[in-house]
């Protein structure tokens, strides 16, 4: 036997001995993997057309879902492509599982504002475009994340506020039923006929477009001190014209009042001027 056909049998009984034992392991690997990228795929087109379908999910809920099926999907597939080489899966389990809890300990601050932010997805305290206010911040909603929540301000200024903190703060949303009432309190003269100042405020209130009629208008004798009577007047409007009512009720009560004759109290201070020979005729009369 010369020594190519020596080196040609070597080479062919290593051929078939890599193909009976780690080629097919190997191949069978790689069919997995095509395999399993496959199925992700074809599961998360599924799960995301079905979660935007969904009515109880809106796009911040979705895209979290989505999210955490992924990850889940991705796990599943290393812990069978690490089977199917041969390694045992405890270990790969057992690893997974120290490099969680170590992440969870250096992290436990950012998961308290993950584990809020699933929370807030998940029961909707609000939802992008409510106005609210959050431990004494106002503004709109803009963007609901896993980690923080951003809001816009009347101003234009973005605050980005914690998810542990919305929660963990006193939270109202403003926009979560569809009428506000609004409540302005205005002072008229004491001796001013209160049926009049009533009636024509009432009157001018019910005028405005977006005042409805139902809750119906009312305005009231809510306080009298020494020189003033204080009234409330009260309406309801659909929330998204809250602010545009508001400023037109405070124009339509000063409206009806000059209207009616009827005087808007107002801080007086009374300056009398005393010229040198009065001072001098009261010195002398003392």
């Amino acid at each position: 036997m010369t020594i190519w056909e020596s080196i040609r049998n070597f080479f062919t009984e290593f051929g078939q001995s890599f193909l009976e034992n780690a080629g097919l392991t190997i191949a069978r690997t790689i069919a997995f993997l095509v395999l399993g990228l496959v199925i992700i795929k074809i599961v998360q087109i599924i799960a995301r057309s079905a979660t935007l379908r969904s009515r109880r999910l809106d796009r911040a809920a979705s895209s979290f879902v989505l999210s955490i099926l992924t990850v889940v999907l991705y796990i599943a597939l290393v812990i069978v492509l690490v089977s199917s080489l041969g390694f045992s899966t405890a270990g790969i389990i057992a690893a997974f599982s120290a490099v969680a809890l170590a992440v969870a300990l250096a992290l436990k601050d950012s998961l308290g504002s993950l584990a809020n932010g699933m929370i807030i997805i998940f029961t909707k305290p609000f939802k992008k475009g409510d106005y609210v206010e959050i431990g004494g911040l106002t503004g709109l909603v803009q963007e609901i994340r896993l980690f923080n929540t951003k809001i816009l301000t009347y101003d234009n200024d973005m605050i980005i506020v914690p998810n542990s903190e919305v929660l963990g703060s006193k939270l109202i949303n403003y926009s979560a039923m569809p009428l506000r009432r609004i409540v302005f309190e205005f002072s008229a003269p004491l001796n001013a006929d209160v049926d009049l100042v009533k009636r024509v405020v009432l009157e001018g209130v019910k005028g405005i477009e977006s005042v409805v009629e139902m809750p119906a208008p009312s305005v009231v004798l809510s306080d009298y001190k020494e020189s003033t009577l204080r009234f409330s007047v009260r309406v309801w409007t659909p929330n998204e014209s809250y602010w545009d009512c508001y400023f037109a009720v405070r124009d339509t009560v000063l409206s009806a009042l000059r209207g009616a004759g009827i005087e808007v109290p107002y801080q007086r201070l009374e300056v009398a001027l005393r010229d040198n020979a009065d001072l001098q005729r009261g010195g002398k009369a003392q």
